[in-house]
């Protein structure tokens, strides 16, 4: 799938000119926690999110008075500056991040998953042209893993295979077991090995439910043992 598949087209925008008051109404009515903010040719000039509204002189929010040496200590003017736009800004385009990260309507899934988590985004503008076509959030791609629907398996397996496709499963895999540490009988998995981390342990276990064909699987894993200091 690509981003022309999940995204939302009918995009609850701002414009730089709206007031704080009107953006905040706009997040309450829609139930929303973040929009793009675009010009009069529907360019995406930035992004407005709630975080952009939490400290806000309005509701005394703003962030507390530190002492004035501790305040020239940590922070630059510019610092100073940009936090007192945030808290006292009158519109969307004083308090908006215009660094707006974009992607194209033939974007695949797994390459909009990697830009979100890699550079923390909650949702991100869809361009064609230059201008908003839609827009891609968390709970598009939440929605699109849950209408795949997962594979029904028809075929009967035999045990060889079956452990040979859980063996495959964890090849190259730091944590994975060697083929030895792996037996199938009856279609039951016996996983036999030595792990360090309970992650470890949630990895193999993934990995060999994952097999298609596996009806249960039992663990004999065990920790490396800890020798006392003398």
């Amino acid at each position: 799938m690509r981003a022309l598949d999940i995204m939302t087209t009918s995009v609850i925008t701002a414009t730089p000119d709206m007031t704080i008051h009107d953006a905040a109404q706009l997040f309450v009515d829609n139930r929303i926690s973040g929009m793009p903010v675009v010009d009069a040719n529907r360019q995406v000039i930035g992004i407005v999110s709630q975080g952009d509204l939490l400290h806000r002189v309005e509701n005394g929010t703003v962030h507390g008075k530190r002492p004035w040496w501790l305040e020239f200590l940590l922070s630059t003017p510019r610092e100073q500056a940009a936090r007192y736009v945030k808290e006292h800004g009158h519109v969307v385009g004083d308090v908006m991040c215009d660094q707006v990260i974009s992607i194209s309507e033939d974007m695949p899934l797994d390459q909009i998953a990697d830009l979100m988590e890699r550079r923390h985004l909650k949702r991100v503008p869809v361009l064609k042209d230059g201008k908003l076509v839609g827009i891609v959030s968390r709970s598009n791609m939440i929605r699109a893993l849950a209408s795949v629907a997962p594979p029904v398996d028809s075929i009967s397996h035999d045990d060889a295979s079956l452990r040979d496709a859980i063996v495959l499963e964890m090849h190259g895999q730091r944590w994975g077991l060697p083929k030895q540490g792996v037996l199938v009988k009856d279609g039951v998995a016996h996983l036999w090995g030595v792990i360090e981390s309970d992650e470890e342990r949630r990895a193999i276990r993934i990995a060999a439910e994952g097999v298609p064909g596996v009806r249960r699987v039992e663990y004999h894993l065990e920790t490396p043992s800890v020798i006392p200091a003398l």
